[in-house]
This record gives structure tokens, C-alpha cells and sequence, in this order.
């Protein structure tokens, strides 16, 4: 009884963060909603549907007055949760951020697209969002696999550099993108086989050996590029070989969604297939416990006879090729040149997405798919909005990541033994 007595006597402790961004989030919608005038096009139609959806031309406040008033509903039972120290389940709080987050961004291009002569391509915006998340969370997946074995990956900014360089480079020489496939792994691998070997082998510190391969992966690429592709630009021809889109039948076809999920090329679907299979494997598997085993406790680990630093090696270079076939995207899944700095700070905000996503996979994805939408909407907005500058709009992906990781992390913790060398 005491003990029951003591525990109902336990007050939550208050944590006003998420009612301050709500408020937040009601504030800047009542800004729209007062300053919004003239009529909004909304375009759902894609060019690869089959099915044609007329534009939709409305007025834009009506839009916003029920965006704005889902964002306060949400706002309220925030203050009221916080306030009387409740403790709601967490899909009902995963939910009123997700509606909070969406009415937010969708008021923001209601705003925008209103009276304006640009039309919000939805669909289409949604469509590379996904596409421009699939680095992102190739990335990040690379992240939460060499993160959950113990070994911190700041490498994935060279990784995605290396693959994507890689990719063009084979697809270039074979005359053929799917050599660029395997190629790019490959690349990704050989980048974690050196994190393994100077981090794993040797205990030197694996922040320090990832900034140093960022470094070697820049260096690599600058000088191969400037040595071979631009002196023998008809033996490379870096924008010839690319892989095409795969329209899955029936699926494909399905209005507004098909075209945003089921017309990719091979990359997005091979995304969606390490994202089942991590979100699985991770955490009902031997070989996923194991992992994790070696990121959280290696001495115990080692104790009922599983190899540590073997686990730790194999698993750091499994997770650079992860990346290294992300790094394919820029180059032969866009049908773009390799320039240098082509992967432009990708990795780092996959690194964010991972420790947003909690070292999880789905939450990984999640985080990336925000990250890929923010950049969606810096190219989207130009097209409604001229008078934005535009290195205002470049900046709105890594401002998105600032705030992100500030404001909802939390007190995410990593895996116990992650950067700390094990030696029996």
C-alpha cells in the first residue's frame, strides 16, 4: 500500500517545449490567415498518372482558418496536458506533432501559392521529396548500423561523396548504370574498411577518423575528376548512364500517391527494402542482437563468446556501403554530372536525421523524409514567391536541421559503448 501510495504521489514533471512550439506554430498561421489574400492553385495532377485531376483553384483563407484552428485545438491540449501534469500516450503525441507539422508547412504554401501566378505542384513536390530523401536515408540507415555496433560514423559525408563518384565513374567506363550500382557500395565499403581498421583495430578516436576520411574522400574525388573526367570527357561521359524510373503496375497508378511512391528508379525501391529490412533484422534477429550487444555492453557481449571487434569491423563497413549506394543518387539515379562536393553536406544531415530518428530505423526515414521535404520546399518556393532571396532559400534545409535537432531530441541517448575502443 505504501508503495502504490508513493507512486500515485509522483508528479510528471512539466516540460513546456512542445506547447511553446505550438504556440508557435498558431501564432505564424494567424499571421497567414490575416495577411493571406486572392486565390490558391493546387495541382495534383502528374504527367505520369494516368488519371487526370483538374487544378484546383480556391481561395486561400478559407484553407487556412481550418489549417489554423487544428494547429489551436492541438495547441490547447498541449497546455492543458502540461499544465495538469498528464501523461498521453505517445501515438497521441507522435499525432499532434504530425498535424501540428503538416498544417504548418501546408498553410505556409497555401500562403504563398495565394494570389500568386505559380501553381502548388503537390504531387510533385511530395515526388522529390522522396526522391532527394533517399541519400538522406541511405545515410542515416548507415548511421544507426555503425552507431548501434559502437562505432560513430561522421564518414558518411565521404561515403555518399566517394559512392556517388564511384557510381558515375563505373556506369561511365562499362557503358552500362547498373555497373554503377554494384560500383558505388564498393566505394562506400573501401571508406569503412579504413573506418574499421584505424577505429576498430587500432582505438583511435572515431570522430577524428571520420572528419580525416571526409577529408580523404573530398581529396580522392577532387583530384580523380580533375585528372580524368575533364581531360578524357569522351571516355566519361558522366550524364549518359543513368538508371531509369520503374513504374510498378496498378500501384503506379493510383492518383496522387502512385506517382509519389511507385515511380522511382531501382534506388528508392532498394531504400524502401533496407528500411523493412534494418527495421526488422535490428531487432528480431541473432545478428541484430548481437549488433547491438557490442554497442551497449561489448564486455558482456564478449563473455557468451561473441567477437566484438569482428562484429564492430564487419558491421562499419556493412554500414558505409549502405551510404556508398546512397551516394549513387546525385550522380547516376539523377541523371547529373559529378562536380566536386556534389553530396553538399548531405551526410552531416544524415547524421542529424539518425540521432532525430533515436537510432531507429524507421525514425531515421522519418527524419530524413522532414529533411527532404524542406529541401522539396526551397525549390518549390521560388516558383510562388519571387522576391525571396534565394540563398534565403538554400538556407531553409539546414535551418530545418538546426531546429530539428534543438528542439526535438530531447534527451535521445546513443548506444552506451559507441566511440569507446574495446580491448580484452
Amino acid at each position: 500500500m505504501s508503495q502504490t501510495r508513493a507512486m500515485n504521489d509522483v508528479q510528471l514533471k512539466r516540460s513546456w517545449k512542445m506547447p511553446v512550439v505550438y504556440v508557435l506554430a498558431a501564432l505564424l498561421q494567424i499571421l497567414f490567415v490575416v495577411k493571406v489574400s486572392g486565390d490558391v492553385t493546387i495541382r495534383l495532377n502528374d504527367k505520369s498518372q494516368s488519371i487526370n485531376i483538374d487544378d484546383i483553384v480556391t481561395p486561400g483563407r478559407p484553407i487556412l482558418l481550418v489549417l489554423t484552428v487544428l494547429t489551436l485545438v492541438v495547441t490547447a491540449w498541449s497546455i492543458y496536458s502540461v499544465w495538469a501534469r498528464r501523461q498521453n500516450p505517445r501515438w497521441l503525441d507522435v499525432t499532434m506533432m504530425i498535424v501540428a507539422g503538416i498544417a504548418t508547412v501546408f498553410g505556409f504554401l497555401i500562403y504563398a501559392g495565394s494570389g500568386s501566378a505559380g501553381v502548388v505542384t503537390l504531387t510533385s513536390t511530395l515526388y522529390s521529396t522522396v526522391a532527394i530523401s533517399t541519400p538522406l536515408i541511405f545515410g542515416s540507415l548507415s548511421g544507426v548500423v555503425s552507431e548501434r555496433v559502437g562505432v560513430v560514423n561522421i564518414a558518411i559525408e565521404g561515403d555518399l561523396l566517394l559512392g556517388a563518384f564511384a557510381g558515375v565513374m563505373a556506369a561511365s567506363f562499362f557503358q552500362t548504370s547498373w555497373a554503377g550500382l554494384i560500383a558505388a557500395p564498393i566505394a562506400g565499403a573501401f571508406l569503412g574498411c579504413l573506418l574499421a581498421l584505424f577505429s576498430v583495430k587500432y582505438g583511435v578516436d572515431q570522430i577524428i577518423v571520420g572528419v580525416v576520411l571526409n577529408v580523404l574522400a573530398a581529396g580522392l574525388t577532387t583530384f580523380f575528376y580533375g585528372t580524368w573526367m575533364t581531360k578524357k570527357p569522351e571516355l566519361f561521359n558522366t550524364n549518359r548512364f543513368s538508371l531509369s524510373d520503374i513504374k510498378i503496375p496498378l500501384l503506379g497508378e493510383i492518383p496522387i500517391l502512385g506517382p509519389v511512391l511507385f515511380n522511382h528508379n531501382i534506388l528508392v525501391y532498394l531504400m524502401y527494402a533496407t528500411v523493412i529490412f534494418l527495421a526488422v533484422y535490428l531487432y528480431r534477429s541473432r545478428w541484430g542482437l548481437r549488433l547491438r550487444a557490442c554497442g551497449e555492453h561489448p564486455r558482456a557481449a564478449d563473455t557468451v563468446g561473441i567477437n566484438v571487434n569482428r562484429t564492430r569491423t564487419l558491421n562499419a563497413i556493412l554500414a558505409s556501403g549502405f551510404a556508398g549506394l546512397g551516394g549513387a543518387f546525385f550522380t547516376i539515379g539523377s541523371s547529373l554530372s559529378f562536380t566536386d562536393n556534389i553530396s553538399a553536406g548531405n551526410g552531416y544531415i544524415a547524421l542529424a536525421a539518425m540521432i532525430l530518428g533515436k537510432w531507429h530505423p524507421i525514425g531515421a526515414m522519418g527524419a530524413a523524409l522532414m529533411f527532404g521535404f524542406a529541401q522539396a520546399l526551397a525549390r518549390l518556393l521560388p516558383n510562388l514567391e519571387q522576391s525571396i532571396p534565394s540563398d534565403l532559400i538554400s538556407m531553409i534545409p539546414y535551418i530545418v536541421t538546426i531546429i530539428a535537432v534543438a528542439g526535438f531530441v530531447g534527451k535521445s541517448r546513443p548506444p552506451a559503448a559507441e566511440n569507446i575502443p574495446y580491448t580484452k
